[in-house]
């Protein structure tokens, strides 16, 4: 019998937990989970290691070891099918003996998409798709809109007041939520590949944009700046510390940054005829360079050409019980908005408190 019991979506469920645990370390690969059952009993886990290698499957195999034949394998994304860096998983699969296969979601990479579930039939492995569908596409989002749309994830954070305000009309925003919130942002920052701000942030708040948690043991994440006119300086300490952390930084093509080039930024140039085009060009090429999750931290400017491009996917909101009042900064500027249509929505996922401080947490509201 093939349906889908529940015990089915308990297992799949676990590798689901697997795969989020490393997000954000594993581009360009996506982040998968596997769990192996026989008898009702997990013998073996694994998960997307540092770098994409090894896949899930493999570990989950290693740790099963002999006891892996005739059980059933819960893995999060289609086994891979080709040879690239490494085996196919669906061929290590084939060779443990394993019985059953259930797969929450079909691999859109068009050398895989569907040939690891054709592999695993033809040798007799019975297969079930689409267990846990919705939770592993939020999972694989990133990966996907990469493959599909030539595009990370975004996530638009910001820390702002009770009436929209990230600063004083000084500029002066440290501290606008308390220690707590500041914390989780660093466990938020450890599930993207990317951390981008605007030139305005390295020049207003000189941040370092690192993943500062106790235990992280991920690659650093990428920093990005986005600085058409070559502004950021080359004091800051996001220039300082290029050698050891990877920077990027993207500005508009004429741009003479070999200063901060010569520091160990790298410098990337695209068109910039407008707000817009600069954030689609920004966004294709990071794509191009394997990046699927990248989280926006940038000022009211930033915020605004990436809402003005419709390439906010998620909005992670921190907001402190605080008042600015309308000569402050505002978290998202001007949208030039002509019709009440054309407002970008969102709609809430969940809220979570951390000390006097509210995040809410919202998703793209699609057709």
């Amino acid at each position: 019998m093939n349906e889908v019991t529940e015990a089915d979506r308990e297992f799949m469920t676990s590798a689901l937990m697997l795969a989020a645990r490393n997000l954000g370390d594993t581009w360009p690969n996506p982040s998968v989970g596997c769990v192996i059952v026989k008898a009702g009993k997990v013998v073996g886990r694994g998960w997307t290691c540092s770098g994409g290698r090894p896949h899930a499957e493999m570990e989950a195999l290693q740790r099963a070891g002999n006891l892996a034949q005739g059980a059933d394998v819960y893995v999060t994304l289609e086994p891979c099918s080709h040879r690239g860096q490494s085996p196919p998983c669906a061929d290590a699969l084939i060779s443990a003996g394993v019985a059953r296969v259930v797969v929450a979601t079909i691999d859109r990479d068009p050398r895989v998409s569907g040939r690891g579930l054709e592999k695993l039939k033809d040798a007799g492995i019975a297969v079930k798709t689409m267990v846990c569908e919705p939770e592993a596409n939020r999972i694989n989002a990133g990966f996907f809109l990469n493959l599909d749309h030539n595009r990370p994830f975004f996530t638009l954070k910001t820390a702002s007041t009770l009436d929209g305000r990230i600063a004083l009309s000084s500029g002066e925003s440290q501290w606008i939520t308390g220690i707590r919130a500041r914390a989780a942002v660093h466990g938020l920052r450890a599930r993207y590949d990317a951390i981008l701000v605007g030139s305005g942030t390295v020049l207003n708040d000189d941040p370092e944009l690192t993943c500062r948690i106790p235990g992280y043991r991920g690659r650093p994440k990428v920093r990005i700046i986005l600085d058409r006119r070559g502004r950021t300086p080359k004091d800051s300490k996001i220039a300082v510390t290029a050698q050891e952390i990877p920077t990027w930084l993207i500005t508009a093509r004429g741009s003479n940054c070999k200063i901060l080039e010569a520091q160990g930024i790298e410098i990337i140039s695209v068109l910039a005829n407008s707000d817009v085009e600069f954030i689609i060009n920004v966004s294709s090429e990071l794509a191009k360079r394997g990046i699927t999750r990248v989280i926006v931290e940038g000022g009211g400017g930033i915020s605004a050409s990436f809402l003005k491009a419709d390439f906010i996917d998620e909005i992670v909101w921190f907001r402190a019980g605080s008042l600015i009042g309308v000569d402050g900064v505002s978290a998202v500027g001007p949208l030039s908005l002509e019709r009440m249509t054309d407002i970008p929505a969102f709609k809430h996922r969940e809220s979570l408190v951390f000390g006097d401080d509210r995040l809410d947490i919202l998703d793209r509201a699609r057709d």
